[in-house]
């Protein structure tokens, strides 16, 4: 697929300039196209289809899958998005009283929130290591996760990209020190998935969770979970239903997470689209293009606003999304958006999120294929207006 031509692959409302593809990834039409294909298929024939195909079609699914982020079809398993597989984490995870679970201050906060509470039920109790700030050196990312862990540290739960910061983080050198000190480590992925460079196998660590419907352009309600060979045993759902196979094949850990009563399956069996999309334009110049967006736009408003970003300026930092830091602003109440937020839709319908983060004020630039040069220069001139 052309660069002149790839812009016209999603349907986005002409009158709308959408930067914020970091929150909610629209798929291209043919991605679209391969859902409701599979729906009618459903459609046609439930019972067939659940009984003596879904099963078969999720594995082919999951091989496709597994050759994009490098892991064995058996060590993955489909679910609604990264979300949900943490809480399948959180749910398998055994926590005693007294036990720890690490996380760092650049979580997501659904993250923070879903250990919180099975560390309540369980009396363990949280851990949040702080960052550098700057972020200029990955050792010391590391030195500072593990400067926070303890004996009673069981589980390090980590960002593979950031979402507040849009910081790529050194998974792969904190698994391998969390494996000699014996620590699992669960890696939230949902931005990192086409972003950059997912090696699971290289990465080895314990989980891994992740959404399709982010960089991949997967459809809405396609994501996943990656579970090391050494942890699936210990799987627990937190939602059941029959249990084992519904064709009655013999039993595998994905049983109990693909079927949960009736779900069309359609989201999951389409993801081989998205990665098919995406390789037939170039997953490597995908990300060299985003990337050259996002740096561009970091630095316009850095110039603007004159304020630093937390990493330089690399590809080995962040990749298609950059967080920018914004004058300081009053948080606004739960619920409610920044101001600067409504008043960019509003006035210039520009989609782009302000976070508010550790008494901070961000701006998150994503950037997609569909992104062009023109939609950047008009958040520009919106940002000079507004600030």
């Amino acid at each position: 697929m052309s660069v002149s031509s790839i812009h016209k692959a999603w349907q986005f409302d002409p009158a709308t300039i959408y930067l914020n593809h970091g929150s909610f990834g629209p798929s291209p039409a043919v991605v679209q196209n391969a859902r409701q294909a599979w729906t009618l298929q459903l459609e046609r024939q439930p019972m067939d289809f659940f009984v003596r195909r879904m099963e078969g079609y999720l594995e082919a699914a999951s091989a496709r899958l597994g050759q994009f982020v490098s892991a064995d079809a058996a060590d993955l398993c489909f679910v609604d998005n990264a979300t949900t597989a943490m809480n399948v984490v959180a749910e398998s995870t055994l926590l005693n009283e007294g036990d720890e679970v690490l996380l760092t201050d650049h979580e997501y906060g659904a993250v923070m929130r879903i250990w919180r509470r099975a560390c309540e039920r369980r009396g363990a109790r949280i851990v949040v290591a702080r960052l550098p700030d700057p972020l200029i050196s990955q050792e010391a990312i590391v030195d500072a996760v593990f400067a926070a862990s303890t004996p009673r540290t069981r589980i390090i739960v980590v960002s593979h990209v950031t979402s507040p910061t849009a910081v790529i983080l050194p998974v792969e050198q904190i698994c391998r020190r969390a494996r000699a000190k014996g620590i699992a480590v669960c890696i939230d992925g949902p931005h990192a998935v086409a972003m950059v460079p997912v090696d699971l196998r290289k990465i080895d660590c314990d989980y891994y969770c992740a959404s399709g419907h982010k960089w991949l352009c997967g459809p809405f309600g396609s994501g996943f979970l990656y579970v090391s060979r050494r942890r699936q045993s210990s799987i627990v759902p937190p939602v059941i239903s029959w249990g084992g196979s519904v064709s009655g094949r013999p039993f595998r850990w994905q049983d109990e997470l693909n079927w949960l009563g009736t779900r069309d399956p359609a989201p999951f069996l389409a993801i081989p689209a998205a990665i098919d999309f995406l390789e037939s334009y170039g997953v490597d110049e995908f990300r060299r293009q985003t990337h050259a967006m996002a740096s561009a736009a970091r630095r316009r408003i850095a110039d603007l606003t004159g304020l630093a970003p937390f990493t330089p300026d690399s590809a080995a930092w962040f990749g298609s999304m950059a967080t920018c830091p914004l004058p300081d602003g009053e948080s606004p109440p739960p619920g409610r958006r920044d101001p600067l937020q409504n008043q960019l839709w509003e006035r210039h319908r520009i989609e782009i999120p302000v976070v508010h983060w550790h008494g901070r004020r961000l701006l998150r630039v994503s950037c997609h294929l569909y992104t062009t040069a023109e939609h950047i220069d008009l958040l520009m001139e919106a940002l000079r207006t507004a600030l």
